[in-house]
């Protein structure tokens, strides 16, 4: 599951038993990403409450398919298999439409988004993620102007720009640690936006 020790849910208790409770799911199941911090709880405290704030809250206005979307492209740029696979299994649940995801997943898997089902103002939103993501230090004002231009508003682009870099940090986690999916449930999510404060995966 990973290449340090972890802490199983069985064997936990105290802080950490707490903070697995809040973000279990069926069965008791722990995702291995939150595991992995099982040593340090203070991290996976912050690393839960960053997660659910950029990608699960209820004042995002970005339509949380397209975040889900941003986060298995930054994840595929990454090569971060781990969670383009829990990702994408969140994205198609949330799609309901199998042909979409499927054109959708061939699309971010060749690199290719100029082809998905995409509009003119995703198309602009992934090719911002992209260079944020391999070349930040490259990023101008134009990009910004760029996705003004293609109708994000400035919350709406720093939506965007959170997500993008909440996958970065979550990839190089899940990599510098060895995460596996071994265990995992897939597409898994704290979905109740409505409550910044419920972690529960379902």
């Amino acid at each position: 599951m990973a290449w340090i020790e972890t802490i199983p849910y069985g064997e936990s208790q105290g802080r950490l038993r707490r903070l697995y409770d809040r973000v279990k799911g069926p069965g008791d199941n722990v995702d291995n990403i939150m595991m992995a911090h099982s040593l340090r709880p203070h991290s996976m405290e912050g690393h839960m409450a960053i997660y659910k704030y950029v990608l699960h809250h209820s004042n995002n206005t970005v339509p949380k398919w397209f975040l889900e979307t941003i986060g298995v492209w930054v994840s595929g740029l990454n090569n971060c298999a781990y969670c383009v696979e829990h990702h994408f299994a969140g994205l198609a649940r949330l799609l309901d439409d199998d042909e979409r995801a499927h054109e959708i997943r061939v699309a971010l898997s060749d690199q290719n988004i100029d082809a998905g089902p995409f509009d003119a103002s995703h198309k602009a939103a992934l090719h911002y993620a992209k260079q944020l993501t391999l070349a930040p230090d490259q990023t101008t004002q134009q990009h910004i102007a760029d996705l003004r231009a293609s109708g994000w508003s400035d919350g709406e682009i720093l939506e965007i720009n959170q997500v993008t870099a909440y996958f970065c940090y979550a990839n190089r986690t899940v990599l510098g640690l060895g995460c596996t999916t071994e265990g995992d449930i897939l597409g898994l999510s704290p979905n109740n936006s409505d409550d910044a404060n419920d972690w529960s995966h379902t």
